[in-house]
């Protein structure tokens, strides 16, 4: 790995772990709570111990000021909720555009089993060629999403992040399978560092445990959305999974933290 490369890898991360807040998801199902004042609640989670914020390339004008010092990734192919297909992620952004955008990384949605797999490789194939001549590092978010996929079977998640490592990818994320133990199938299926996608909000102590479930089975951290900033306290959440990831602290511990934070705010 080029020496930019791997600079730009690091502001992502703290020392090979991450957590990461993804709010790209205005362009996916619009301004939905957390994302209309998406300043405020970038500084909060970057407050809280976020290393990256992610978002489309049209929001890095909102992302800088806010982000404390955290990495930023742009996110570069998209879909809505009231297409025709929500599976059929479109290219949105170019490595030199989010270069210009002020990104460290970029990152881009995979899903495989789909009808739309083919083209999708050949997009992931085309980024990671060129984010890595401008020293990017590539996030893949490589699901197994399709007809006759079961999205959290364990065999079906390794395929998918392996295949993220084979086109190229730095650092690749997907779902969690539901336990450690099958999660630790997906993490040994790449040398790429895995990071769990956070899925639909739950309760603050399932949530909690999907990240140290994800961690006890060698998952280098996590990329959660709308189970940050669409929570009740977006910085008592990721300050929660953040003691997780980087301290490894149990979920007793770090939920304790969380139910005192809601209870003094």
């Amino acid at each position: 790995m080029d020496a930019g490369r791997a600079a730009r890898l690091d502001r992502i991360g703290t020392d090979g772990r991450i957590v990461n807040i993804p709010m790209d998801h205005g362009i996916t199902i619009g301004a939905t709570d957390g994302l209309r004042d998406i300043e405020a609640t970038i500084d909060a989670v970057t407050r809280a111990g976020a290393d990256s914020v992610l978002t489309q390339k049209g929001i890095a004008p909102r992302v800088h000021a806010n982000k404390n010092d955290a990495g930023y990734i742009v996110h570069c192919n998209a879909s809505t909720t009231i297409g025709p297909d929500a599976n059929d992620k479109r290219l949105t952004c170019t490595a030199e555009e989010a270069v210009r955008a002020g990104a460290d990384a970029v990152s881009l949605h995979l899903n495989v089993g789909s009808d739309h797999e083919p083209r999708q490789i050949e997009d992931l194939a085309e980024l990671t060629e060129a984010a890595h001549r401008f020293g990017l590092p590539v996030l893949a978010m490589t699901y197994a999403r399709g007809p006759g996929v079961v999205e959290d079977d364990a065999e079906s998640l390794a395929h998918a992040v392996r295949l993220g490592e084979e086109l190229g990818a730095d650092v690749v994320k997907t779902a969690y399978s539901g336990d450690s133990e099958s999660f630790e199938r997906v993490t040994a299926a790449t040398a790429c560092p895995v990071i769990v996608a956070g899925g639909s909000p739950r309760s603050n102590g399932a949530m909690l445990e999907q990240v140290r479930g994800a961690m006890d089975a060698g998952a280098a951290g996590v990329s959660m959305g709308r189970s940050a900033f669409q929570h009740e306290d977006p910085e008592a959440f990721v300050g929660a999974v953040a003691r997780i990831v980087h301290e490894d602290a149990p979920v007793e511990s770090a939920l304790d933290d969380l139910e005192t934070a809601l209870a003094d705010g």
